[in-house]
């Protein structure tokens, strides 16, 4: 595949695979292209159909809800044929094998490729063996790029500015390839980050990444311009990462009593799905004055389209 040089229409590399990277220009070619399609949804019938004669195969190795929704729906609305193709019902149930199942790919002759699995790395590795551009859906504890950007321009839109905010992420850090992207692209692009979490769920060295560590909610929170919650994984958890769900929220979940720690005019977050009651408390998910979680849903899917548009435009064909 070759790529297109002009950089204001198409990213410079053929796949989007960690916001690690990402450059901070392409992160915001990206933006601003996502932004414009924030605005555009609201308008029935004002998108062009940029890409009426591509074909997206999303392929999802973990039940997701929002993200291969979003996909579906970003890729519908620039007018591509889109494709899902179900796992857990497929030959891949059956023992075919990932280098088997590109080959089928590659036969389909698709132009992008959206696939999430449950083992870091595995995304990596399947794109080297196809040839189509390949979007990281979420692969392991290991990397969710696009849900980074979205959260990002979540953040933009209702903040104006990365730069300098404070920005808490707090929960299962150790489990969550959200917490990953975020760190590395938020830091990317200037926020001063810190992360709240129980001892044992919070990864080893991560203060070497640049941010600051909490164990104490209520004094993490302190100046937070923004709060993002993460979910309690337990299905990743092997062993006891936390005595109790009911013990969790005591001093983990956020509640009102914490969240007056932060700044007066701070924001909540969540990638979703919510634990409602044990990461947040429902009155605050549910507070649009304060509450992002809906605006994120909705920046999913222009973040998806702004990146299926650049990688796709990207390919010389």
């Amino acid at each position: 595949m070759k790529l297109l040089k002009d950089s204001k229409r198409a990213l410079l590399k053929p796949h989007l695979l960690s916001v690690e990277d990402l450059s901070i220009p392409e992160v915001d070619i990206l933006l601003n292209k996502a932004n414009f399609y924030a605005d555009a949804n609201k308008q029935k019938g004002k998108i062009e159909k940029t890409l009426k004669r591509s074909t997206v195969i999303t392929l999802f190795f973990e039940t997701s809800t929002r993200t291969k929704t979003s996909f579906e729906l970003a890729a519908k609305r620039l007018g591509a044929n889109s494709i899902g193709i179900n796992a857990s019902a497929s030959a891949i149930k059956k023992g075919e094998t990932l280098i088997d199942t590109a080959m089928t790919l590659n036969a389909m002759h698709a132009d992008v490729l959206i696939v999430r699995h449950p083992d870091s790395g595995a995304v990596k590795l399947l794109s080297e063996k196809v040839n189509c551009a390949v979007i990281n859906a979420g692969d392991g504890t290991h990397e969710h790029p696009t849900q980074a950007l979205l959260d990002a321009l979540t953040i933009k839109r209702n903040k104006k500015n990365i730069k300098n905010l404070n920005i808490a992420i707090c929960g299962d850090v150790l489990h969550s390839r959200v917490a990953r992207s975020n760190i590395l692209l938020l830091s990317k692009l200037g926020a001063r980050l810190r992360v709240i979490a129980p001892p044992t769920l919070i990864p080893k060295n991560i203060e070497n990444l640049g941010i600051e560590v909490f164990t104490d909610m209520k004094k993490g929170l302190v100046d937070c311009d923004i709060v993002m919650m993460l979910r309690l994984q337990m299905e990743r958890m092997k062993g006891l990462y936390v005595p109790s769900t009911k013990e969790y929220f005591k001093f983990y979940g956020l509640d009102h009593e914490k969240l007056k720690k932060a700044k007066k005019d701070a924001l909540i977050m969540h990638p979703g799905p919510m634990n409602r009651g044990i990461e947040i408390d429902s009155s605050l998910a549910d507070n649009l004055d304060r509450s992002l979680i809906h605006q994120q849903v909705e920046m999913g899917v222009a973040v998806r389209m702004a990146c299926l548009e650049m990688l796709t435009l990207g390919i010389d064909k």
